[in-house]
């Protein structure tokens, strides 16, 4: 990480609640990303949203 580069803040939207595969249905984070958030660099969690956006997408929570 550039050490002029802020960090990339959490997806969190208050809304914590699991569902049938351990993903939070509030920012679609599975329980191994929400517990190591804090130690990923911002490319891992470029990655983490990511993958949460395409998560939102199948489960047709947002349109494309």
């Amino acid at each position: 990480m550039k050490t002029d580069e802020r960090p990339v803040g959490s997806p969190c939207v208050n809304v914590c609640a699991l569902d049938e595969q351990d993903i939070c249905t509030g920012c679609q984070r599975t329980v191994e990303e929400i517990s190591q958030w804090t130690r990923l660099d911002n490319d891992q969690r470029r990655a983490v949203l990511v993958r949460c956006h395409e998560r939102a997408l199948a489960a047709g929570l947002v349109i494309g």
